[in-house]
């Protein structure tokens, strides 16, 4: 297999290498789990916990090849990008559920969130269905004792903890929740196609409740934000219609940026006896789903935007970026 060295790539403050398909395997109707390894692995980790650590991947173009990254430096995205549509492949966004191994052994490990194909099955889609052991790809990942980004979860001193995500976020959460300290307090809501989907080896601390909601036939995210808004009030609410010119294609609002341009500012105090004083939400997924909860979370119940992450993932009938 052949690893990409160069000297540019040793200097990136991040791991960019072509690694293979070491194991895959199809864990339920909607994730195919893959172990990727090779040696321009051995610098890739963080010092801290995982937690929800983004990585991309870069899959083969339609013939079949990987594009060169020869001469890229820190502008790579630009350059990637200038490579001809037809052959540069496509990037994609994944969660690193583990890194196990070490050294040239290290592999990342990935859940792809995956359906049947129609008309809006996209190239990670495709790619990870049809995947086996020797397949190549390209990884841009965290590289040890750099600043790689990556991690939205935050909660400063918040001693109640909300997570929400559908099926595309459950890498993320899981990884959370793993890392979490002993005495963390909470709950998380995720959302998954089927009841297959539903993966009982969670490991989260005992303070946190956890709730899987197999969506079958519903109406997407309806049955999410329901119990959402329940846990934070008691009393259940329907999800808003969310239209499309109200969707910011980029969605991304975390207590210390904005998408859509909004200031950001420092949270305010949030009284001790307000009822969500003490919260901190990660809510992340389809882009109207996380659209409809900002709203509720926000706009109607007054949580702070300092106490909260809105992340939209992906958007339904919308080919992703990245």
């Amino acid at each position: 297999m052949t690893t990409t060295t160069n000297a540019y790539v040793a200097s990136l403050p991040m791991v960019l290498t072509e690694v293979e398909v070491s194991h895959v395997e199809r864990v339920s109707p909607s994730y195919v789990r893959l172990e990727l390894g090779g040696s321009g692995l051995a610098e890739c980790g963080r010092s801290g916990p995982l937690l929800d650590q983004r990585m991309k991947i870069v899959f083969p173009n339609a013939a079949g090849a990987l594009p060169s990254f020869a001469g890229m430096d820190s502008s790579w995205w630009d350059t990637w990008l200038a490579i001809p549509e037809d052959e540069r492949g496509s990037i994609r966004t994944y969660t690193v559920r583990d890194l196990v191994g070490s050294g040239v052994d290290t592999r990342i490990v990935v859940d792809v969130v995956v359906h049947d194909p129609d008309e809006h099955s996209g190239p990670g889609n495709d790619w990870a269905l049809q995947a086996s052991v020797g397949d190549r790809v390209i990884v841009l990942a965290p590289r040890l004792g750099h600043e790689f980004g990556g991690i939205e979860w935050s909660p400063g001193s918040a001693s109640r903890l909300l997570l929400v995500g559908d099926e595309t976020a459950v890498p993320a959460i899981r990884g959370i929740l793993r890392d979490l300290p002993d005495d963390a307090s909470g709950a998380a809501f995720l959302e998954v196609p089927f009841a297959d989907d539903v993966q009982r080896d969670v490991v989260a601390p005992d303070g946190v409740e956890i709730t899987w909601i197999p969506r079958g036939d519903a109406m997407r995210g309806a049955s999410l934000h329901a119990a959402v808004v329940a846990w934070l009030t008691g009393a259940a609410a329907a999800a808003p219609t969310v239209g499309d010119d109200e969707v910011d294609p980029d969605l991304w609002e975390t207590p210390v940026y904005s998408s859509s341009g909004e200031e950001v500012a420092a949270a305010t105090q949030v009284p001790a006896d307000t009822p969500h004083a003490g919260l901190y939400a990660w809510i992340a997924g389809e882009s109207k789903v996380v659209t409809g909860l900002r709203r509720r979370l926000v706009n109607e119940l007054g949580v702070d935007r300092g106490q909260v992450a809105f992340m939209g993932y992906w958007r339904e009938g919308v080919a992703m970026r990245s």
